[in-house]
C-alpha cells in the first residue's frame, strides 16, 4: 500500500495532516529553530545543522537565516548553493537545485498545491517539483510557483513571480515572469 509521504513526493493527492508527515514536519521545524535561532552564526555546528536537515547536497551550501522549509529532505542542491535572508522552500516534493546557484532575501520556492474543487480542497493538497539549473541567481522577493523549471545560465529579475518554464540563458522578470532578453554564455 501507498503511503501519503510516497503520494506527497509522487505528486498526487495526499493528506497532508498524516501522522508521518506531521513528525516530519515537526523534525524540521525543531532543526530550523536551531538553525535560526540557537545557532544563528554559521558555526560548525549549524553546518552540522543544515546537513541534517537537508542531507541532498553538494559541497559548499550556505544559508543565511533565518531560513524556512517544510521538509529538508526533499531540496537537492549542487555545490556552492547560496541562500539569503527569509528564504522559503515548500518542498513537499523534491526541489532540484544546480550548482552556483544564488538566491537573494526573500525569494520563495512552492511546490504545494491545491484542487481548485473546494471540497476536495479541504482534505487533501498535492506538490510539483521544481528545478533550477546551474549557474542561476534568483532575485529578491521573487516567487517560484509549482512546477517550474528554470534553465541553466538564467537570472531572474527581484520582485518576479516564475509561472511558466524559463529556458537556459534567459533573462526574466515581471508578474508574471517574462523572458525580455537571452544571456551571452
Amino acid at each position: 500500500m501507498i503511503t501519503e509521504k510516497e503520494k506527497m513526493i509522487a505528486g498526487d493527492y495526499y493528506l497532508a495532516g498524516d501522522p508521518v508527515l506531521v513528525k516530519d514536519r515537526r523534525r524540521s521545524k525543531n532543526l530550523l529553530h536551531r538553525l535560526n535561532v540557537t545557532e544563528y552564526r554559521i558555526t560548525k555546528k549549524a553546518r552540522e545543522i543544515i546537513k541534517e536537515l537537508i542531507p541532498h547536497a553538494g559541497a559548499n551550501l550556505y544559508i543565511e537565516p533565518p531560513f524556512f522549509c517544510d521538509y529538508g529532505y526533499n531540496i537537492h542542491c549542487g555545490d556552492n548553493v547560496f541562500f539569503n535572508v527569509n528564504c522559503v522552500v515548500l518542498d513537499c516534493t523534491k526541489v532540484t537545485i544546480g550548482s552556483n546557484v544564488l538566491f537573494a532575501p526573500g525569494v520563495q520556492l512552492y511546490t504545494a498545491t491545491h484542487p481548485l474543487d473546494a471540497t476536495t480542497r479541504k482534505t487533501l493538497e498535492s506538490a510539483l517539483p521544481i528545478t533550477i539549473g546551474d549557474d542561476c541567481w534568483i532575485g529578491g522577493n521573487s516567487v517560484i510557483c509549482p512546477g517550474i523549471t528554470i534553465g541553466k545560465g538564467c537570472v531572474i529579475g527581484a520582485g518576479s513571480v516564475v509561472t511558466k518554464d524559463i529556458p537556459d540563458n534567459s533573462l526574466a522578470v515581471g508578474n508574471p515572469a517574462k523572458v525580455i532578453r537571452q544571456l551571452n554564455q
